[in-house]
């Protein structure tokens, strides 16, 4: 693109601070709209942050921008999944091979690093306690009422992005027009954020470089830690049962019911019942919408196109890769069609937005019961072997979202060919022993073989 515009992004979070760093790299005059204040002088949406896990697409973002080295400066690597039993067991499941690790971050101190890294750039300009009022999307002009001063104001870019989350008021003008199409969900769970306090004299009270999960069933606790020797933990729990946010009404409820499930963590939460009873219950949101872009002037990006439950740790990645898919395609643009451009991205990104948005629930059954159940670690350590031995034939489909710059739509499809390969394999197998057997063997050839015939297939129909 060689004509330099006038942008503006509404929303000054993850995904807005980095995008504006990518397009003023290209010379482009940007202004961020953000309804809350500047989040590195006040505490905003305390009690609400859950902490997000950063993989590799993330970084790959944020190395293509030259900053993913202050980035590490708040990140703290984890190198697999620590689970608590209800008697306060601890097994350790790697997320990977020896190296591969996810890096906890918190949304605010992460947030605050990407606007310190932006601001001084001449090109990019933000306006905090900024609420967008109305946005007409023939002539781009959004409506802006000053939180500070209550008077309004309006603004007219040559370009306008909507990075304004699950909730945002672009996406909101779009659903007006005709043709446009839009899905949301909630799940029958909440999320509540509690925390565990470094320990005594500093240091972390738990495995630091793991995240922890208690899984119950149909519920359960996980905790991220934090640079300060912290944990932030996220119940996740149904809004209605018997065991659920509306059975516990008081602290006793709260104290018995931790007692019974948690009870290796009760002794590290002295806030506890302080922290449940005053921290909020989050709700949990997916959001599928097309097309993400009106006309060539307006484009939908992150979660205000695509907002996915928080299971795979995949939404500010996938948020992310949205900036880099969009950078990569800058590159190969000429001229100043930004509706052939728009268009193209949407496309683009659309199957892969909704494919982690499936595969983040489906992560979700899979963290909460199955982690504990003998017979499915028992197949994560055969699909470890599998690895090992087919490396360029097999990666787990954790290995594929988190490790690897392949589409989502991709690694669901391939897993599922996958889970069939595996419901196979684990007929003939109840040990770790087994999967040496001639027999195990020879099947798994059989079917490595036809899946094989079948990428061949699908890589030359695409042809």
């Amino acid at each position: 693109m060689t004509e330099k515009k006038n942008i503006a992004i509404m929303g000054a979070g993850l995904v807005g601070s980095l995008l504006s760093l990518y397009l003023a790299k290209r010379g482009h005059k940007v202004d961020l709209y953000e309804r809350r204040p500047d989040l590195r002088r006040n505490t905003v949406d305390g009690g609400r942050s859950i902490n997000l896990a950063l993989s590799d697409r993330g970084w790959r973002a944020l190395k293509g921008i030259g900053i993913e080295e202050q980035v590490r400066q708040v990140a703290i690597p984890m190198h697999g999944r620590m689970m608590h039993d209800e008697q306060g067991k601890l097994t350790f499941q790697p997320y990977g091979k020896e190296g591969q690790s996810i890096f906890s971050v918190s949304r605010g101190g992460l947030n605050a690093a990407l606007m310190d890294v932006s601001e001084p750039d001449p090109n990019i300009t933000y306006h905090f306690n900024r609420q967008a009022t109305d946005v007409n999307l023939r002539t781009n002009q959004v409506q802006l009422l000053n939180l500070d001063t209550q008077g309004t104001e309006t603004i007219q870019p040559d370009l306008l992005f909507g990075a304004d989350g699950a909730f945002s008021v672009v996406r909101g003008a779009m659903q007006k027009t005709e043709r446009f199409n839009y899905e949301q969900s909630y799940l029958e769970y909440g999320y509540k954020e509690l925390s565990i306090p470094a320990a005594p004299g500093g240091g972390w009270a738990i495995e630091k470089n793991a995240l922890h999960i208690w899984p119950r069933g149909n519920y359960m606790m996980i905790a991220l830690p934090n640079i300060d020797g912290s944990f932030t933990c996220t119940l996740f729990f149904p809004y209605e049962g018997e065991r659920s946010f509306a059975a516990i009404k008081t602290e006793n409820d709260l104290l018995r019911f931790f007692g019974e499930v948690f009870p290796d963590a009760v002794p590290l939460m002295p806030e506890l019942a302080k922290e449940y009873f005053e921290n909020p219950v989050g709700s949990l949101v997916t959001i599928k919408c097309f097309p993400w872009s009106y006309g060539g002037k307006s484009l939908l990006i992150g979660d205000a196109c695509h907002a996915v439950v928080p299971f795979y740790g995949q939404g500010m990645n996938a948020g992310f890769e949205d900036i880099s898919v969009l950078n990569q395609m800058l590159d190969s643009f000429e001229g100043d069609d930004w509706e052939a451009l728009f268009e193209a991205f949407e496309r683009r990104r659309k199957p892969d937005a909704d494919a982690i948005a499936e595969l983040a629930v489906l992560n979700f059954i899979e963290m909460r019961d199955k982690v504990a159940d003998p017979r499915f670690l028992l197949r994560k350590k055969i699909e470890a072997k599998i690895t090992e031995q087919y490396p360029d034939r097999w990666s787990t489909l954790y290995s594929m979202v988190t490790f690897s710059d392949l589409p989502y739509s991709y690694a669901l499809e391939t897993g599922r060919k996958q889970d069939k390969i595996m419901r196979k394999v684990m007929k003939h197998i109840q040990s770790i022993e087994d999967y040496h057997k001639p027999e195990v063997q020879r099947l798994l050839e059989k079917q490595l073989v036809k899946k094989e015939k079948l990428k061949k297939y699908k890589t030359e129909e695409s042809l």
